[in-house]
């Protein structure tokens, strides 16, 4: 959100009244602020404080963007249009204290694979870009849980031809990431 608004700001006036994207802007630098100070706790901790100190600031937030009068056409109506239509998503990381403000981690983990994927050519088809698709989504599982990414697509490799995952695809939950073989395994 924080981008289009940052995209509506059409030139910086130090000194004088602030734009409205600027304003919007500053909301979304605000609850990153807060986010900040919130970094170290447990994440029962971060979700009480959310509520304590960014709900409010989200209600006044939400109050200013329903009385923003934008012109048709503009990047300021682009920003106030995407605010409105992704309220209830923009919210959900007041609802558990584990999820993050921003959504740059899952941009950064897919950015290799949608830069790359015009070069790859196993893509050309549904079937091609549906195996690909699994592949990147165990790696990045993999990284988020800290486990060594060729390591654990050799153990894979070398233990799923052994399993009757045909018959009994449940088996399959034990070899994700955080699946309780892979977690005894990489110990």
């Amino acid at each position: 959100m924080r981008r289009y608004w940052c995209e509506a700001i059409i030139v910086e006036n130090p000194g004088s009244e602030k734009s409205a994207a600027e304003t919007g802007r500053d909301f979304c630098d605000k609850l990153f602020h807060i986010e900040s100070q919130l970094e170290n706790m447990t994440s029962a901790e971060r979700k009480e404080e959310r509520i304590r100190q960014e709900k409010p600031l989200l209600e006044a937030y939400w109050c200013w963007v329903e009385n923003l009068n934008a012109l048709k056409g503009t990047r300021l109506e682009k920003a106030v249009t995407y605010a409105k239509n992704q309220k209830k998503y923009l919210e959900n990381y007041l609802l558990n204290g584990k999820c993050v403000i921003s959504n740059n981690l899952a941009e950064n983990a897919i950015r290799p694979f949608t830069i790359g994927r015009k070069n790859w050519l196993f893509c050309d088809t549904v079937r091609g870009a549906k195996a690909s698709a699994a592949v990147y989504s165990l790696i990045e599982t993999a990284k988020a849980y800290n486990l060594d990414v060729f390591d654990y697509l050799e153990y894979l490799l070398t233990m799923l031809p052994s399993v009757d995952f045909h018959n009994h695809p449940e088996y399959l939950d034990d070899y994700l990431p955080w699946g309780k073989r892979v977690a005894d395994y990489f110990e």
